[in-house]
C-alpha cells in the first residue's frame, strides 16, 4: 500500500499538517487513511463505556459498531507493539496512507519543524526524510525545504516522491 509519513517533534506541528494534508488529498479525488503513532498508553473509550468494560474484562479484541462508523481495539496485553507494517497490512486498500510519527520507520516523510520550538531537525542523520516543511528558512540541508504552511505544495512532493504525479 502506497504510504507516507509526517514525522517530527513534539509541538512542531505534525497533527495540523496531516489535517490539511487528508484535507488536500481527498480534495484531489485520492483515497486516504491515516495511522498515528503515540508514545504513551492512549484511551480511545473511558471507564463506565461498555467497550471499555469489555476490555476490562480481558477481552483481545472489541468491535465497536455504530450506524456512522466502526473500531477494532486491540489490547495486546504485554505484547510487543506490532511494526508499521502489520498496521498497515490491517487496513483498508486505499489510494494512500498518511503516517504521523514512526520516526524511525523505513517510510519516506517529511519533517514538520517550527522556528518557535526549535527542536534539533532529524533530517541531517535520517535518510528516510525527504523534506523538511519549516515556517522559517533553513539552511545546509541535503534535503528540500518547504513551507510549512504551503500544504498544496507538500501534496505535490509527496505524490511526486511516490511517482503518483510528475
Amino acid at each position: 500500500m502506497t504510504h507516507y509519513g509526517v514525522t517530527g517533534w513534539k509541538n512542531t506541528g505534525k497533527t495540523g499538517l496531516m489535517e490539511r494534508l487528508v484535507v488536500e488529498m481527498v480534495a484531489r479525488g485520492l483515497t486516504v487513511s491515516t495511522i498515528k503513532h503515540a508514545h504513551h498508553d492512549t484511551e480511545i473509550d473511558h471507564p463506565g463505556r461498555d467497550s471499555y468494560r469489555h476490555r476490562q474484562a480481558g477481552a483481545h479484541e472489541v468491535v465497536l459498531s455504530s450506524p456512522v462508523r466502526w473500531a477494532v481495539m486491540h489490547e495486546l496485553r504485554g505484547a510487543p507493539e506490532p511494526p508499521l507494517e502489520a498496521l498497515l497490512a490491517r487496513l483498508s486498500p486505499v489510494d494512500l496512507v498518511l503516517i504521523e510519527g514512526y520516526k524511525r520507520s523505513a517510510h519516506p516523510k517529511i519533517e514538520a519543524h517550527r522556528a518557535e520550538t526549535n527542536p534539533p531537525l532529524l533530517a541531517p542523520d535520517n535518510p528516510t526524510i525527504r523534506a523538511v516543511a519549516s515556517d522559517t528558512t533553513l539552511d545546509g540541508l541535503h534535503v528540500p525545504v518547504l513551507p510549512l504552511d504551503d500544504t498544496g505544495a507538500i501534496a505535490d512532493f509527496i505524490l511526486r516522491d511516490l511517482g503518483l504525479i510528475r
